[in-house]
């Protein structure tokens, strides 16, 4: 049991909109069960700030894929430098990392070579390729949080001390598990497309122009047929806005990936977590990425150890909904896979249920609170 008597000082480090709004939800969870406890200070955004988590700078925003990470390293490594001297002049009672562990792996080492705490929050995906690192990830995780159902047992057999929490972001959704979805009647010349291209710079510069060209050939083959697309926030808006290519319509919003889903009969979306709300939604999809060309002959697909890279077929266990990952350059085959399902009512109605299936399981859990009671048990033992 933890201290009554006193404040404990929990370090969040995030660089990801989808961890931000995880470590909020985690900061909210713990002052429902303990109370005025805790001061929480870190790295973060918006949501982690207006939780009440002191910000020693914004980072969410800023991270970087690898098409941009070098221009980026001075300024990381001169945060990871503030950090690591942050954690040694304050040593919180506890570190929590979020995603992103390219980052922070840096953040958790700091923490550990000063003999803190340290909880990873959303297991770096390991069992899909650089499986190598699990012996980095043992040196620098007291304990692991994972939000998949498969990912407790494959870390427990490595070694890594692992509690399956429930996934966070469907504990943020309004998920209605009685309605059921219905393409009967149905007409694909009226179909409403939501364009999902992903909250990120680099995925907003490699999916957006050819989710709008996808978009353009659906027009020509269904003239009522009506998109739409949404980021993140107003700035993020103005990005795709900015990017409007000749001869497209579509309606641009700001707010949740899942109402977007809800609302639309068919997705395109960016490969992320961003698939796992469309699914909540009940939403039929095709899911797309981009690479370096080049890196992936030469590297990627001797380094990927799944037979599917997105989320939704993973979790599924075999092609529930098309990927294209990596996505190239001809974006004829992802129109005529969209023309396939929009001309099969029933094949909707099918994939519709089935996401809905693969989803119940994830929010059987709190992720949140679960956590939070994690987070607790550590504290207490730390103690002791």
């Amino acid at each position: 049991m933890i201290e009554r008597n006193r404040k404990y000082r929990i370090f969040i480090s995030v660089s990801e909109p989808s961890a931000d709004a995880h470590c909020a939800g985690l900061v909210q969870a713990l002052r429902r069960q303990a109370g005025d406890g805790f001061e929480f200070v870190g790295v973060g955004g918006p949501r982690m700030a207006e939780a009440g988590c002191e910000l020693l700078e914004a980072t969410v925003g800023k991270a970087v894929m690898i098409y941009n990470a070098f221009a980026s390293v001075g300024h990381f490594y001169k945060l990871i430098r503030r950090i690591a001297d942050y954690l040694r002049e304050h040593r919180p009672d506890l570190v929590v990392v979020c995603d992103s562990p390219g980052f922070n792996w840096h953040i958790a080492k700091a923490a550990r070579k000063l003999g803190i705490p340290t909880l990873f929050y959303v297991a770096p995906q390991l069992w899909a390729w650089a499986s190598w690192r699990i012996r980095k990830l043992k040196r620098t995780c007291d304990k692991l949080c994972c939000i998949l159902p498969f990912e407790q047992e494959w870390f427990t057999r490595r070694g890594v001390d692992t509690t399956y929490v429930g996934h966070p972001m469907v504990d943020r959704l309004d998920i209605d598990w009685g309605h059921v979805r219905t393409y009967e009647p149905f007409d694909p010349a009226g179909a409403r497309i939501a364009l999902m291209p992903g909250s990120r710079k680099a995925e907003n510069e490699t999916l957006w122009r050819p989710m709008q060209q996808i978009a353009l050939g659906l027009k020509r083959r269904y003239p009522g047929a009506g998109f739409t697309t949404v980021a993140v926030d107003a700035a993020g808006r103005d990005t795709l806005r900015q990017a409007h290519i000749d001869g497209f319509e579509c309606d641009y919003t700001v707010g949740g990936v899942h109402e977007a889903a809800k609302a639309a009969d068919f997705a395109i979306v960016a490969s992320g977590s961003a698939t796992l709300e469309v699914a909540a939604a009940t939403c039929p999809m095709v899911i797309m990425y981009q690479s370096s060309r080049l890196l992936w002959h030469l590297a990627g697909k001797y380094i990927i150890k799944t037979r599917y890279l997105s989320l939704v077929n993973i979790l599924a266990g075999r092609e529930l909904v098309p990927e294209f990952m990596p996505y190239f350059t001809s974006v004829n085959p992802i129109i005529e896979a969209v023309v396939q399902r929009l001309e099969d009512p029933s094949e909707l109605a099918r994939i519709s249920a089935a996401l809905k299936e693969l989803v119940r399981p994830l929010a059987a859990r709190k992720a949140g609170d679960e956590t939070a009671g994690v987070v607790l048990e550590l504290l207490g033992s730390a103690r002791g």
